[in-house]
């Protein structure tokens, strides 16, 4: 992952909903989940200054083989992991296979730059194994790019492409030989660990930077075939350079619900708590809790799923700082699940400062800055029943100011018609996010 992505035009992307019916009651999940777990982990986590460390500070094999030497994730309790999701209210998991290094967290029998040599264990098989016991989706990541791999021709990603004499030794590397390896292993993946619910890779690049590579390298259309043939009714992604089941903005928020050629599309958000995906031990630029709450709302009230990253450190533990955030994550979404799963956009105009989520007949409202007693709602007199806050199920008055009402002293002047008025306490709630649950007539 990175904060650049080359996402080529897909005008024939499909949404979970538009899939047949034999397949679709498999995909209905992703629009219902709304929230998923991304890990990302690697041999990054043990020089615990970002996944692209080797790309950054342009190490070489032997220089990066020494993090190979010293991945020894002894506390991983891949059961912990699991139960922190489960409460943080995440519905699915994505989990990195192997990112742009090219270390393996699987026993792939297609090279020996895995976890299995160097800590004995096969990663994917156990995490894969306690993340669906917690009921959870699985999604697993795998990077197009392998800087480890002997015929993956160097580019301008490369971590060697400043370096003249290490290029013209590479000169005859054959990327087709490299799509071989990449396709062997995205066998091995899809066929070794039961049902896979998402496949996210990552990513083309063949304008990006010189020597850039895409869909014919990868011989994308052919992949994605043998995915869809090894794993039926899977999701795939938008990043190998051909349309696919969403798009995958990074590290920003749409400002709306995400449409190609005029029709809305499945979409999905990827962020992380700090600006990292892997370990960054000394990254203080995080998120707070309530700000991770109200992107998630924002994501939903525009008809997408929100993916939120943490990256374990090298003795496979998740740091405080991210049990912090997923615990409080999960507080709120504990009072306030419902407004976001199986929800999506509302065609109502939420006031400012505020986002509207619906399922059904129930318009939820969140509100992101908290006014002094009246929040005055659009184009919904006649159309509200009830309403009381979500956190506690209590009823909040409702009122219509007819829009003649002079103003005068204590009395509110007169509002647009249609607009229906909800007296609330001076206090807010003591909640991140308040949300107030409106039951349409």
């Amino acid at each position: 992952m990175e904060d650049t992505i080359d996402t080529a035009p897909a005008p024939d992307l499909m949404t979970p909903k538009e899939i047949d019916a034999e397949d679709g009651a498999v995909r209905d999940w992703f629009a219902d989940a709304r929230l998923g777990l991304f890990i990302h982990w690697g041999l990054y986590s043990v020089a615990a200054r970002h996944e692209w460390v080797r790309h950054r500070e342009r190490l070489t094999d032997e220089e990066y083989s020494r993090y190979f030497r010293h991945f020894d994730p002894d506390l991983l309790d891949p059961a912990a992991w699991a139960r922190e999701a489960k409460y943080a209210g995440m519905r699915y998991v994505v989990l990195t296979t192997k990112h742009h290094e090219g270390f393996c967290l699987w026993d792939s029998k297609l090279t020996d730059y895995k976890a299995p040599n160097v800590c004995g264990r096969d990663l994917v098989a156990e995490l894969v194994d306690a993340f669906r016991a917690e009921g959870l989706h699985i999604g697993l990541y795998h990077s197009l790019i392998d800087w480890h791999h002997p015929e993956f021709p160097i580019d301008g990603l490369h971590p060697q492409r400043d370096d003249e004499v290490a290029k013209a030794a590479a000169s005859a590397r054959d990327v087709t030989k490299y799509a071989d390896y990449l396709h062997g292993q995205v066998t091995e993946l899809l066929t070794s660990y039961g049902r896979i619910d998402y496949l996210f890779f990552d990513y083309s690049y063949r304008d990006h930077v010189w020597g850039g590579k895409g869909p014919a390298d990868w011989r994308s259309a052919e992949l994605l075939d043998l995915v869809r043939d090894l794993q039926p009714g899977i999701l795939v992604n938008d990043r190998l350079g051909i349309p696919g089941d969403f798009l995958t903005p990074e590290q920003y928020q749409p400002h709306a619900s995400m449409t190609l050629g005029g029709r809305r599309v499945a979409w999905e958000a990827c962020q992380t708590f700090n600006g990292s995906w892997g370990y960054d031990r000394d990254n203080t630029d995080w998120k707070s809790t309530d700000l991770l709450i109200r992107m998630l709302v924002d994501t939903v009230s525009k008809g997408g799923n929100l993916l939120l990253n943490v990256g374990p450190n090298g003795r496979g533990e998740l740091e405080p700082r991210a049990l912090d955030r997923l615990r409080g994550v999960g507080e709120w979404m504990r009072l306030h699940e419902r407004s976001v799963y199986g929800c999506t956009d509302s065609s109502f105009v939420a006031p400012a400062d505020c986002r509207y989520t619906q399922r059904g007949n129930r318009l939820y409202l969140h509100v992101f800055a908290w006014p002094f007693r009246h929040l005055h709602l659009p184009g919904v007199v006649g159309k509200v029943e009830y309403a009381q806050f979500l956190h506690d199920g209590s009823e909040i008055e409702m009122q219509v100011i007819e829009s003649e009402q002079l103003a005068q002293n204590m009395t509110l002047g007169g509002l647009p018609a249609g607009t229906l008025t909800l007296v609330l306490p001076v206090q807010p709630p003591a909640v991140d996010v308040p949300v107030i649950e409106l039951f349409l007539s």
